[in-house]
This record gives structure tokens, sequence and C-alpha cells, in this order.
């Protein structure tokens, strides 16, 4: 929702990209550990500036579910941006010829034309997004496998290490059909050569 719109207009707009490009260079390699201590920080001032006593999420939640958006938007910017901007010039040039409007143009043949590279972002963005989620969960403990495993290499006997290596092969195999959803999604809406990658 955020990195795709921005990556379009990135592509679309040399000026925009000039302006972004550094932002995203500086907030790109930050490690999840400091988004999620920031995270942690805004999200601990809302709840008390607010004085929310019930919440449609919990604070760990939030915290966990900003990192890892933090953490993985940046390869769908990047792949968005480089797709629209690498648009053979001769599909911009028909839609010029068929007086198109920009609207048209973006639907019609911008967007269909970056998919590939869209799509490419996207699969890493969801292996990001999913790698920072069980740390986020282990660091803000919110119930979930990365807490799971937190648990289990606290409480140190010899039979929690053999539920450690199970979590984390369900870990592996999560990723993996996240990973062939996103191939499968890619190819539903992708025209032309769909080979599995």
């Amino acid at each position: 929702l955020i990195a795709v719109p921005l990556g379009i207009l990135c592509g679309m707009s040399p000026i925009f990209n000039a302006a972004l490009n550094p932002l995203i260079q500086i907030f790109k390699p930050v490690s999840p550990l400091a988004w999620l201590r920031i995270a942690s920080i805004v999200i601990i001032w809302w709840y008390s500036a607010t004085n929310v006593d019930y919440a449609m999420f919990s604070r760990a939640f939030l915290i966990s579910a900003t990192t890892v958006s933090l953490c993985s938007l940046w390869p769908t910017l990047v792949n968005t941006a480089l797709g629209v901007a690498s648009v053979n010039k001769d599909y911009l040039n028909v839609a010029k010829v068929l007086n198109l409007s920009w609207w048209q143009t973006l639907v019609k043949i911008i967007v269909p034309a970056s998919l590939p590279l869209m799509f490419a972002g996207l699969r890493i963005s969801l292996g990001v997004g999913w790698m920072v989620l069980i740390a986020a969960d282990m660091l803000a403990q919110n119930p979930g496998l990365g807490k799971f495993v937190w648990d289990m290499f606290q409480n140190g006997s010899n039979s929690t290490y053999a539920r450690i290596a199970v979590a984390v092969l369900v870990i592996g195999l999560v990723g993996l059909v996240l990973d062939r959803l996103m191939v499968c999604l890619r190819n539903l809406v992708s025209f032309g050569n769909n080979a599995p990658a």
C-alpha cells in the first residue's frame, strides 16, 4: 500500500525520484533492531499520550507490525521504481498516439509492463517481512513463533532444543508457502512467460 504507489511515482517522475532517493538510501540499510526500538518508543508514547485503556490491537502487535512494514517496504519500492522507469518507450509513444489519459497510460501500459520487477520486489519484501516478524515477536514479546522460540531458549532444558528445531523448520516452511503463493499471484496477474521462479 505504501511502496507500490511511491515506486510508481519515483519511476514516472525523475524529479520525485531524485527527491526521494536520498531518503531511501538512508533508511534502507537501517537494522530491524533499530526500527523496533523506534517503533516501540513512538507507539508506547502514543498509547500513554492518548490514555488508551483499550484498543483494537495490543501494543506488542502494533510494534511488530510497524517494524515489519518499515523493514520490508524498501525492496518493493526500489523494484517498482526500476520497473516503471524501464518500461519500453515505444509503449509510451503508442499511448501518446492513442491520446490515452495519464490514468489510462498508468493502468493499461505502465503497471502491466512493470509487473515482473514489481513482483520480484514483493517477493523479496515478503521474505524480509517474515524474517523480521519472527525477530520482532521475540523482542516485542508478541505471541507468535518468535516468542515461542525465545521462551524455549530461556527454558534451557534438553527437550526444548528439539522444539526450537521444529519451530525453525515451521518458520522455513511457512516462508516457502508464502513465496509460492506470491509466485501464483504473479502468474495470475502477469502476461507472457510465467515460468516458475
